[in-house]
């Protein structure tokens, strides 16, 4: 009989219906959150590849520190107090995207008036990002000297362990099994990431669902070659 995995990973809970795992390569990220409001900068920045889980750590920061969603397009129309609304933290999630879409200039004097403002009424700031600050290209000195001295963590792609403990317990949210085999097999054959590993567990419960059937071998193949049409 095909062998159930077990895995001894620390659970989260996040904003959404799901666990967030704690394992060596986003250890160091979740220590900092826990850390909050102790935190020796204003800001915090944490930082690595798509599909790593930058993302869901900004929801379990949202929850932790009652923080407030920012985006640019507001930053930029709008003062910081007013945005802030008398919170203790806010949260900016890919950043570094940005700064492809909006004008740089104008996106740094509204963080460094946001900076400030942080710093003046003792509050704090997450930003994700996929590279540290110091590639950002920023040009406004004064902002870089502040980002400079941000606290800084980056997570590491997800490794196997941590990839086939996500992928059993997203199965298990939907009261779904999945074997070591199956799970073996799944891993080899998609991208590395959480969202992949997400698009992968619904489809796989739609099709379940669709065709009254567990998750077979013949189930798995037919929701990787969805998704491979999905990625192209």
């Amino acid at each position: 009989m095909p062998s159930q995995l077990v895995f001894d990973f620390e659970h989260r809970p996040a904003l959404e219906a799901q666990d967030f795992l704690v394992n060596s390569c986003n250890q160091e990220a979740v220590a900092w959150i826990d850390y909050w409001p102790h935190w020796p900068s204003p800001a915090f920045v944490i930082h690595g590849p798509s599909g790593c889980g930058k993302s869901h750590l900004a929801q379990v920061f949202l929850a932790r520190a009652s923080a407030v969603r920012l985006s640019p397009s507001k930053l930029l129309k709008e003062e910081p107090q007013s945005l802030l609304n008398g919170a203790k933290a806010c949260l900016l999630d890919d950043l570094d995207k940005a700064f492809a879409h909006c004008n740089k200039n104008e996106l740094q004097i509204a963080l460094l008036h946001l900076y400030n403002t942080l710093k003046e009424h003792k509050s704090t700031i997450m930003i994700t990002a996929k590279s540290p600050p110091s590639r950002w290209g920023l040009t406004l000195a004064d902002l870089s000297s502040r980002l400079n001295t941000a606290t800084l963590a980056k997570i590491g792609p997800p490794d196997d362990e941590l990839l086939a403990a996500v992928l059993v317990k997203q199965f298990s949210d939907r009261q779904l099994m999945i074997n070591s085999e199956l799970v073996a097999y799944v891993q080899s054959r998609i991208e590395r990431s959480f969202k992949a590993l997400g698009d992968f567990v619904s489809i796989a419960d739609e099709l379940s669902l669709s065709k009254k059937s567990s998750v077979s071998l013949a189930l798995v193949r037919k929701v990787i070659e969805k998704l491979d049409k999905m990625y192209c």
